[in-house]
């Protein structure tokens, strides 16, 4: 099995990577996803977070209410350590259960946003960072998810420099231009990446 951390700067294009690349025949763990799962009404997940931020983190349906929650632990850094050691655990768990059913032969993409941040890089065989310049990026922001500029490079700042990712990156995929220059060069990472799997199971 080749385990290979995912990663990029928001409005990178780093889930189109994974889209492509999950198309391939990657198993792919997505960290968010399981984020979201690892809280749904009736886990233990979300029980955890009710008792650590109180009722009103829900909404009246009982569903996690994310915008409240976010409000609160991004505006605190005691709380979103809170939150992190709920979910981190409970996410870490589920990714390696889903890398445990893949098989010894897959080649598992672990779709991780914050992979740089977290120094998670040694947990891979390799790392894929796909990278755009920050313009690039705003300007997908704005004009694509309809961001304020302002928020935009809220965001974006929040988030581990281009520099800084770049250093942990075994390959780059450059998506500073359109799309359809994009699948060629992901098309190339998997041959390599099938190339790399090849030579670690010979």
């Amino acid at each position: 099995m080749l385990k290979i951390g995912l990663t990029g700067g928001i409005g990178a294009g780093k889930s189109e990577v994974s889209r492509l690349l999950a198309q391939y025949g990657a198993v792919i763990v997505d960290a968010d996803r399981i984020a979201r799962e690892v809280v749904e009404p009736g886990t233990p997940g979300l029980a955890a977070v009710v008792e650590a931020f109180g009722p009103e983190v829900l909404t009246p349906e009982g569903v996690l209410d994310r915008p409240r929650l976010g409000s609160i632990v991004f505006a605190d850094p005691a709380k979103l350590a809170t939150l992190n050691a709920i979910v981190h655990p409970l996410v870490g768990a589920r990714s390696a259960e889903l890398e445990a059913a893949a098989g010894p032969d897959a080649i598992v993409v672990h779709d991780v946003p914050l992979l740089t941040e977290n120094g998670l890089a040694p947990l891979y065989d390799l790392v894929v960072v796909v990278d755009a310049a920050p313009e690039t990026q705003l300007a997908r922001l704005t004009g694509l998810r309809g961001m304020s500029e302002e928020e935009a490079r809220a965001r974006m700042a929040a988030q581990a420099t281009r520099a800084q990712r770049l250093a942990v990156a075994t390959l780059v995929i450059d998506n500073d231009g359109p799309l359809e220059a994009l699948e060629p060069q992901v098309r190339l990472v998997w041959k390599e990446l099938g190339e790399r799997a090849a030579a670690a199971a010979g």
